[in-house]
């Protein structure tokens, strides 16, 4: 079945992120066990023809979210003027209900083609949070800022956690939690995954990724969206829906997408662990 969230989600139930390589596989993909999808502008922007037919057929069944990687938050370039107005555009042509950016940066004088951590200072929540209001004062609407995964850190006077916690309440805008990216980051850089979901803006959260990752060694993990999710990120999912009720929750892969079955396993799975989640609540409002 699928789960109604609270009325501040604009989705519900359990998503997956949709990408090129997916587009034939699920053609005939109806909403079960897929309740919401989410796609990358970047990726679609200014594309027509056959691919913008394929988009529509998914848009047209299937309620979207948008998650960007290029407007580069945290960055010293200007913000992408023309970008954004083409992902105001784009959400609106689309029919998009929300957008999302990684709180990190890719481009310095350029794009660097990949996400990179913020030092985490007050002189940098001030600078990226004015941007992301900025960023939503053009798109007319709140945005979603993720928590990402990070193998070097530049500077650190604040915890990660605070920095966090800073920029979000500063900015006035909402959390993506990704919950593979705490477990690897926990792991890389030792802390308690656990207690740093728990301290995180949880009231802001607007929907949730998970996602596989690759295991270098014992105390290195790659944040890959390659594989199948790991049991340790199941349990913070469900020590999540615990924290904070059940929030809409998206599945991520970016390759390997050969068994699609698998994929559509690990969306019904996230289904099941909603389910217990509002089954344990109902169980524990009897007994209060």
């Amino acid at each position: 079945m699928t789960m109604q969230a609270p009325s501040r989600y604009v989705v519900s139930g359990a998503g997956l992120g949709l990408r090129r390589g997916l587009l034939k596989p699920l053609a005939e993909l109806q909403p079960e066990p897929v309740s919401f999808m989410e796609l990358t502008p970047e990726n679609w922007i200014g594309i027509g023809g056959h691919w913008s037919k394929q988009l529509r057929a998914f848009t047209e069944r299937f309620p979207f979210v948008a998650h960007g990687l290029s407007l580069s938050l945290g960055g010293p370039d200007p913000l992408d003027k023309q970008l954004l107005n083409d992902v105001r555009q784009f959400i609106q042509l689309r029919n998009i209900r929300a957008y999302s950016e990684h709180l990190s940066y890719c481009s310095a004088e350029g794009h660097l083609y990949d996400l990179l951590p913020l030092p985490f200072t007050e002189e940098a929540v001030h600078y990226t949070a004015a941007r992301i209001r900025q960023v939503q004062d053009v798109l007319g609407q709140r945005i979603a800022i993720e928590n990402v995964s990070y193998y070097a850190a530049p500077y650190q006077v604040l915890s990660e956690l605070d920095f966090i916690n800073a920029v979000v309440r500063e900015a006035d805008c909402d959390l993506l939690l990704d919950v593979n990216n705490i477990v690897v980051n926990s792991i890389n850089h030792q802390y308690d995954a656990r207690a740093f979901l728990a301290g995180l803006p949880l009231d802001r959260v607007a929907w949730i990724h998970v996602a596989g990752h690759y295991i270098e060694a014992d105390d290195l993990r790659i944040d890959t969206h390659g594989s199948a999710v790991a049991e340790p990120v199941w349990d913070l999912l469900a020590y999540a829906y615990a924290q904070c009720g059940v929030v809409p929750t998206l599945l991520e892969r970016d390759f390997n997408y050969s068994a699609v079955d698998e994929l559509l396993a690990e969306v019904s799975l996230i289904q099941s662990i909603q389910q217990r989640a509002i089954d344990t609540l109902a169980r524990d409002t009897r007994v209060n």
